[in-house]
């Protein structure tokens, strides 16, 4: 072979092997998520004192093997969905073991975490779990990792491509103000803890977009009133009117907020997620979307109520396909396909240039065990 050929060939491979290098380090488009149990994929499973778990089973049966995965459902969350369709990897929890480098690179990370809050004090009760303040901080703590693994310039580009969904609002609610065991309950009226929810976002969503978010997602909150466990604790069984109208008007400040945002942070493009009127409409007429039920947990202990886990000697309903609720507090996989769809319809979401197909529904078996109400 001739020198010229042999030095052609040589820098060739060397250009493919570089171009190789940049596309693994900072090619791909991945997500970052940060939420509560509705977001979870794992990260609370590794917080050993927290008392806000997903780790029996049902949780996950139609999910992969059907164990127990960290998420607070019988299959998969809204996010995952969301990312299915769009063709971005799915990320896994910050806490699981084999989170390396390599694999945040590929994939991203969520932080989201059972029982977290927009405010650091919401879900105190439930021991350990991740505030957003605290998954904002761990989420700069990857961000010098990953600058350590692939230099400043590299990184900022990447960490700029990434997607960000952002979902939590509910246990500020749930597991806080309308709780009187907490201080927020009675240093606050509905008004002025809104208010105090929209400045400690704000601050909050500046931090990530500082961090360089430039494409991010906000979630607003379904009709929360209506959860199975809000309405057990009320004489009627109807959906609590207050606690919907909270949700409401959590939805329409933070709207406003993410668009003033949008508008002012420097090449930041913030859209507000709402899909309270699709769930509203699901609730009062669940057989117009394919479900049989809207107001009763799946997986239960029947009429012994509330049970605020699924666990083991629970009950499981007898199509969980049917279901809106899979526990007192959780959509089911059917429920959070739906929600995801309408998010994606709403915000004109289109596939990124990855070749990531769409993971299917969950089969979903119909030889469990009946519900007494089946």
């Amino acid at each position: 072979m001739k020198p010229s050929l042999v030095l052609s060939t040589i820098l060739l491979t060397l250009t493919i092997l570089f171009l190789a290098n940049i596309d693994g380090c900072h090619g791909k488009i991945v997500q970052f998520i940060f939420g509560d149990s509705l977001s979870d994929v794992g990260n609370n499973r590794y917080l050993t004192r927290s008392l806000a778990q997903a780790s029996l089973p049902w949780y996950g049966i139609d999910f992969g093997n059907g164990l127990p995965n960290g998420r607070f459902s019988n299959g998969r969350t809204v996010a995952d969905i969301i990312g299915d369709q769009t063709g971005l990897p799915r990320p896994p929890a910050f806490l699981d073991p084999s989170l390396s480098e390599d694999v945040i690179l590929e994939n991203g990370v969520n932080y989201a975490s059972g029982g977290g809050g927009i405010l650091n004090e919401t879900g105190g009760l439930f021991i350990q779990r991740f505030s957003l303040n605290k998954q904002i901080e761990l989420f700069q703590g990857t961000q010098e990792l990953i600058k350590s693994k692939i230099g400043e310039d590299s990184a900022a580009k990447f960490f700029q491509e990434a997607r960000y969904v952002v979902a939590l609002g509910s246990n500020d609610f749930i597991n806080n103000y309308l709780m009187p065991v907490y201080s927020d309950s009675w240093n606050y009226n509905d008004q002025t803890f809104i208010d105090y929810l929209m400045e400690t976002l704000q601050g909050q969503l500046k931090l990530l977009h500082r961090s360089g978010a430039r494409e991010l997602m906000v979630f607003g909150l379904g009709p929360m009133g209506c959860i199975p466990l809000q309405r057990v604790l009320s004489t009627s069984g109807d959906c609590q009117d207050r606690t919907n109208k909270l949700a409401l008007s959590f939805n329409k400040e933070t709207s406003k907020l993410v668009n003033n945002l949008s508008a002012q942070l420097a090449n930041a493009s913030y859209k507000f997620g709402d899909a309270y009127d699709v769930v509203s409409d699901v609730i009062s007429n669940p057989h117009k979307y394919g479900f049989n039920n809207s107001d009763s947990p799946c997986c239960s202990f029947g009429r012994i109520r509330p049970a605020l886990t699924c666990v083991p000697a629970s009950i499981l309903c007898k199509d969980r396909s049917k279901y809106v609720f899979w526990d007192e507090y959780h959509p089911s996989d059917s429920a959070n396909e739906l929600i995801a769809k309408e998010l994606i319809k709403k915000l004109g979401f289109v596939r990124v240039d990855q070749n990531n197909v769409p993971a299917p529904a969950p089969s979903i078996d119909g030889d469990v065990a009946p519900s007494p109400d089946d």
